[in-house]
């Protein structure tokens, strides 16, 4: 049976779900200013290093009297030195329903060895009970659980009187969700996200509640060096200027400011939203005419708009054993791979077997409608070998 290929291609294949697609028309001519050879501690360095937070800040909406800093080891850096340096005054909450979840709550329960700790957890696809979250405890959750496609709709659950600090892992939210600042009082994210930058480099947003924690409380562990923003009981502010725990490529700091730029020409972050708005619409029209194929999140309402994750409903394929199940999700994948149409959209390794798109700002709509007429032609071949093979 000779099933045809579609007659149009993604433009861009890129639909990873990090390190993500770089913005339209990105080359890397546009990074010939980068200050390579030079130190980070040099006069343009720390220019370049200070423009970085100050474009991060009016691109992303933050507030004037909340600290950015650019920090070591990507986004799990960032959330590390939050837990190992903000935890262990007072009882803490934490949420998960995917694997980033889950590893911080590995990392509070097993590493820092936290008595007082209430987790609150749900399976994938879905979002735990958020009214049960103690306002008198240090919550610690991802806004967008990267692995299940489940975020939070919002903040409202979050008490504007809390008497805790609430840790946000916003890595694949961050610049393509609304995040309500008001009710965060740490923020942390990658470049390699939703701007499509370049990896290894953290960003780090701290709230004042946060920083009077920082400058209030000594945790009872050895903290290493590249955590520590205070020094005799008083914020490094240096580090929320620009001046860097380590040495941060410059090339990579240029692909951000290269990145941030273009975010503020198309017209900033309302446009970022709808831009990612309008790719994850894309999928969910696509989704509801193939009754092959359905989201892993459950609830509308709590579907992420960039690394959209799915499941295969096909009872065809649902009757097959879990490893056979897998093989033909991942043929998928792999037959789209091997057409250079799609990259990188299995399912997270800890994650139900699955599909998982990038639908970010970085990403062209067109790109996205192509690629739902692919993965119908990828299933259609897979299906009617399976059919065959029975």
């Amino acid at each position: 049976m000779t099933i045809a290929m579609p007659s149009v291609r993604p433009r861009v294949p890129h639909f990873s779900s990090g390190p993500c697609a770089k913005r339209p028309g990105w080359t890397a001519q546009n990074l010939s200013d980068a200050l390579l050879g030079r130190s980070h501690r040099s006069k343009p360095g720390r220019v370049k290093l200070k423009r970085a937070i100050d474009l991060t800040r009016e691109v992303l909406r933050v507030p004037a009297d909340y600290r950015i800093g650019i920090v070591p080891a990507s986004d799990t850096g960032a959330v590390e030195m939050a837990l190992w340096t903000l935890l262990g005054e007072r009882p803490v909450t934490m949420l998960a329903w995917e694997s980033f979840g889950e590893g911080w709550v590995s990392d509070v329960a097993r590493e820092l060895k936290l008595k007082n700790v209430t987790v609150l957890k749900a399976p994938y696809g879905e979002l735990p009970d958020l009214s049960t979250v103690d306002p008198a405890t240090d919550v610690v959750f991802t806004w967008n659980g990267t692995t299940s496609g489940v975020r939070v709709p919002n903040a409202d659950w979050i008490a504007a009187d809390r008497a805790g600090l609430t840790i946000c892992d916003a890595t694949s939210a961050a610049f393509a969700q609304p995040l309500d600042w008001p009710k965060l009082d740490v923020v942390t994210f990658s470049w390699q996200k939703a701007l499509g930058g370049e990896a290894a480099h953290g960003m780090l947003i701290l709230s004042p509640r946060a920083v009077a924690r920082l400058e209030s409380y000594t945790p009872p562990w050895p903290v290493p060096k590249i955590f520590r923003t205070t020094k005799g009981g008083k914020l490094m502010e240096g580090v929320f200027q620009g001046e860097t725990i380590n040495t941060p490529s410059m090339l990579c700091v240029e692909d951000y400011l290269d990145a941030l730029e273009w975010a503020k020409s198309v017209g900033g972050l309302p446009a970022l939203h709808a831009r990612a708005d309008g790719n994850a619409k894309v999928i969910a029209d696509w989704v509801a005419r193939s009754p092959w194929i359905d989201f892993l999140a459950r609830d509308p309402a709590s579907r992420s708009n960039t690394s959209v994750c799915l499941k295969v409903v096909d009872p065809a394929v649902t009757r097959l054993n879990a490893d056979a199940q897998a093989a033909f999700v991942k043929g998928l994948a792999a037959a789209l791979e091997k057409e250079g149409v799609a990259y990188d959209i299995d399912a997270y390794r800890d994650a139900p077997s699955g599909l998982r798109v990038w639908c970010g700002s970085t990403v062209e709509r067109a790109d996205v409608e192509a690629l739902t007429l692919w993965l119908d032609w990828a299933y259609a071949k897979a299906r009617a070998a399976l059919a065959e093979a029975a």
